[in-house]
C-alpha cells in the first residue's frame, strides 16, 4: 500500500494505452476487456492504474466500440483490418499519441498497480532507452512497455516485412528491461473462463 501512495502526479508528457484488440478465441469471441470481473470489466482495472501514471489515457480496441467509450476514455482501433495481434495496437498507440512517450499495457491483468508501472517509465529516462519493458522473473512481458511515440516508422516497418514478434521488435532498439520478480501479481491475467474464476476466487 505504501508504493501506491508514493505514486506523484500523472505526467503529462506520457500517453497511456489499454491493449484490448484481440479476438480472445479462448473466452469464446468475448470481448476480453469487457468481461466481468468483480463486478466491473477487466478493463477497467488497467484503467485505473495507467491514470495515475499518465496525462492521457486510451483505449485500442477493434470491436464494441460505443461499449469502451462508456468507460469514459478515447477508443482508438487498429490501422489494418483483422487481427494482427499486439503490436497492432502498439502502433495505434504510437500513431495516436500526442506525447513523447506512450505506456501500453493489457486489457486482462487486473493487479496492475500504478507505482509499478510508474518504474517502467523511470527506468526509461534513466537509461536513456528507447523502449523500456517488463521482466516477471521468468520471461519477458513485452506488452507491458513504456515506448518513444517516434519508434511508430520502426514499428510500421517490422510489420511489413510480416513480422509479429513484440520481443524481436523491442530488441531492435536500445531496450531498457524491469525486473519485476518482486512483484510478479503484476502480470497475472485471464485467457479462458476457467482462469479468470479462478483469479476471482484467489483475490476473493
Amino acid at each position: 500500500m505504501a508504493e501506491q501512495l508514493s505514486i506523484p502526479q500523472p505526467i503529462a508528457t506520457l500517453t497511456g494505452v489499454v491493449l484490448a484488440g484481440g479476438e480472445a478465441r479462448r473466452m469464446g469471441n468475448r470481448d476480453k476487456g469487457l468481461i466481468p470481473f468483480r463486478g466491473r470489466p477487466l478493463a477497467a482495472y488497467a484503467l485505473d492504474a495507467l491514470g495515475r501514471v499518465a496525462g492521457r489515457v486510451l483505449i485500442n480496441a477493434n470491436r464494441y466500440r460505443e461499449t469502451y467509450e462508456q468507460l469514459g476514455y478515447p477508443v482508438i482501433g487498429d490501422a489494418g483490418d483483422g487481427y494482427e495481434g499486439p503490436l497492432a495496437g502498439m502502433l495505434a498507440a504510437l500513431r495516436a499519441a500526442q506525447t513523447p512517450h506512450v505506456l501500453v499495457v493489457p486489457c486482462d491483468c487486473p493487479l496492475l498497480q500504478p507505482a509499478q508501472l510508474r518504474r517502467l517509465y523511470d527506468t526509461l529516462l534513466a537509461q536513456d532507452a528507447e523502449a523500456c519493458t517488463a521482466h516477471d522473473g521468468a520471461r519477458l512481458n513485452p506488452v507491458f512497455a513504456v515506448l518513444k511515440s517516434d519508434l511508430a516508422n520502426s514499428l510500421s516497418a517490422y510489420m511489413d516485412s510480416g513480422e509479429r514478434k513484440a520481443e524481436g521488435w523491442l530488441r531492435r532498439h536500445r531496450l531498457a528491461v524491469v525486473d519485476f520478480s518482486d512483484a510478479p501479481a503484476l502480470f497475472r491475467n485471464a485467457n479462458t473462463p476457467e482462469e479468470l474464476a479462478a483469479l476471482e476466487k484467489e483475490i476473493a
